[in-house]
């Protein structure tokens, strides 16, 4: 399971949308309020802020999410259908992952 979370902006083609597919996909926490739509893991003090844009500007993000069992959550994504574009790979810093949303926002899913 996703446990933390440390950034905040996310550009989105549309909000309602994107709080869905973070809710089902990832398990995360969605608020809506108004324009003001936002996703976190539970008992997170830090969220993101879904923005709706007129230009999309996929790619990474340098949004991380940390997870006690990288291989577990990494299984447990794909049969939900997350699209990964970094399979885990263990580095001298760390055991991560990348994934993206269908907007094509990268995020970091890291041990730890």
């Amino acid at each position: 399971m996703i446990r933390t979370l440390e950034s905040v902006a996310v550009v989105v083609g549309n909000a309602k949308k994107a709080a869905q597919w973070y809710r089902k996909a990832l398990g995360l926490v969605v608020k809506e309020e108004g324009h003001w739509v936002t996703a976190k893991p539970k008992g997170a003090k830090t969220c993101l802020h879904l923005c709706e844009g007129d230009e999309l500007e996929p790619g990474n993000t340098g949004i991380l999410f940390f997870t006690k069992d990288l291989a577990a959550e990494y299984r447990a994504l794909q049969k939900k259908g997350v699209k990964f574009t970094e399979k885990p790979k263990k580095e001298s810093w760390g055991t991560y992952a990348m994934f993206q949303d269908p907007d094509g926002n990268v995020f970091w899913l890291m041990e730890g």
